[in-house]
């Protein structure tokens, strides 16, 4: 790649030091052809003009001048970001592969609207049919003119998560384009600041009473835990805007409710089985305090609908089955043949319906999604502790939106920290490292209010920086 692609964006200009104190020129509009012709050419250099973006709801049906690319394989989140003052190319692509999902992040125009600007589209694959992902990749560069006025031949590919390189060789090879590598973690923090500070209605905090409590945009967001909660968990603290280290986490996550479920219930997919623990009841599977001790345990704080042992029911329900089942008579004495075969018959009727489990699919469902979260929950409470953070937010496609998984997480912290502590989560949560990937190909900063570069924030105070901005809705940050 060349030089003119990693070529720092320019810094906001500050005046000389006899200048009137916290007053700066406004950022310079980019006019000059050879400068524009170099931007289309070279996509690093690109700004997003994030001025006005907002979440958009689900749609009955695409606006009109939407151009939308089908997949019978993949998964087209609704929830797109609309950038109506972006009008800039974007030759770039971002996907962050990781063990269970790979999760697909581009930019598109809407070139027959009447509405200026484009949006953020949102796609998944499972990992397994990593194939369907790149065919999907190769109708994006092959509508790159449509899609944001590139040639096909200008696109990048920017990837992240394991499988960035478990199938670089791979995505290279059947795109005949660059794939550019980045660092997981650090993508996932660029991801999350990104929403944090910069997209409206996307963090929320959540509970039985006020399922969707929306937090405003904020600059102020350091420090923070992360957990990501994926195949496995990642716990993260970030301290600042490259400021993080991973501080823990578990192997029990997504990947361990995915598969367990697939053993023990005849769901095929991950959706499927967070919509079965939707309709279960895990007091038919779990052991509760009430079970235990007949009423609330009031002294320590335990409800009787606490779960004191997941699946502690299952154990001495069969084995309360196989003793009745022990126990069954056998031929009556005197009986004929054709009165022995009758009753038989009757009896395998009757065992049959016996035979079946007092719990269903759904039950037990309901039940490991409460134990994986309840766990991951009280793991992140710990670390929170440990670090000194107050503030929680939870990531990764585990989540899905899924309310009885963020009911369970938010109980868990709100719990352990006797309110302390706020869980929040995101509307995009699942797309945190490949949104993180999609910005990496920016300026380093963009997305992140008021992260200016070392050396520059001294200068500035914070009515200059606001001033600075004001000049300008493209954020065009110091730094590459």
């Amino acid at each position: 790649m060349s030089a003119e692609a990693h070529a720092p964006a320019q810094p906001l200009e500050i005046q000389p030091h006899d200048a009137p104190v916290g007053t700066v020129k406004p950022l310079r509009a980019r006019t000059d052809t050879a400068e524009i012709d170099s931007t289309i050419i070279h996509p690093g250099s690109v700004k997003i003009n994030v001025k006005g973006a907002f979440i958009v709801d689900q749609e009955p049906s695409s606006p009109p001048g939407t151009l939308r690319i089908s997949s019978s394989a993949g998964s087209h989140d609704t929830k797109d970001i609309r950038l109506p003052n972006h009008t800039a190319v974007v030759s770039h692509i971002a996907v962050d592969i990781g063990g269970s999902l790979a999760k697909l992040v581009y930019f598109s125009r809407e070139p027959l609207s009447r509405e200026p600007g484009g949006r953020l589209n949102f796609m998944n694959f499972e990992t397994d049919r990593i194939d369907d992902c790149i065919d999907f990749m190769k109708q994006l560069k092959l509508k790159q003119q449509k899609l944001n006025g590139s040639r096909p031949g200008e696109l990048c590919v920017m990837a992240t998560g394991g499988g960035a390189f478990k199938y670089y060789d791979k995505i290279r090879e059947a795109l005949g384009v660059d794939v550019i590598r980045e660092e997981e973690m650090e993508c996932l923090i660029i991801g999350l600041d990104f929403f944090i500070s910069e997209i409206p209605r996307e963090v929320f905090t959540y509970s039985e009473t006020d399922p969707m409590h929306f937090a405003e945009p904020r600059s102020d967001i350091y420090p923070y835990l992360l957990v990501n909660i994926g195949s496995g968990v990642s716990m993260i603290r970030v301290s600042g805007p490259r400021e993080f280290k991973r501080v823990g986490g578990t192997s029990l996550g997504g990947g361990t409710l995915w598969g367990l479920l697939s053993l023990l219930t005849g769901a095929k997919t991950f959706d499927s089985m967070l919509g079965l623990a939707e309709t279960g009841d895990n007091a038919k599977v779990d052991m509760l305090v009430g079970d235990i001790y007949g009423t609330d345990y009031g002294k320590i704080g335990l409800k009787s609908s606490t779960i004191a042992s997941s699946f502690g029911k299952v154990f001495k329900m069969k084995r309360g089955e196989e003793s009745q089942a022990e126990e069954s008579p056998g031929l009556a004495n005197g009986s004929s043949v054709a009165e022995s075969s009758e009753m038989t018959s009757h009896s395998e009727d009757v065992d049959a319906k016996d035979s079946r489990p007092p719990f269903s699919d759904a039950d037990i469902s309901r039940s490991l999604l409460y134990a994986i979260s309840n766990n991951i929950g009280q793991i992140a409470y710990l670390q929170s502790e440990k670090h000194s953070l107050s503030t929680i937010y939870f990531g990764g496609s585990f989540i899905r939106g899924h309310r009885q998984t963020m009911n369970t997480l938010s109980y868990a912290i709100k719990f352990w920290s006797n309110g302390q502590k706020k869980a929040y989560f995101l509307r995009h949560e699942g797309y945190l490292g490949s949104v993180g990937a999609f910005l990496k190909r920016q300026p380093r900063n963009w997305g992140r209010r008021g992260s200016f570069e070392d050396g520059i924030v001294p200068q500035m105070g914070t009515q200059a920086r606001d001033e600075a901005r004001s000049s300008s809705p493209v954020m065009d940050y110091p730094g590459s």
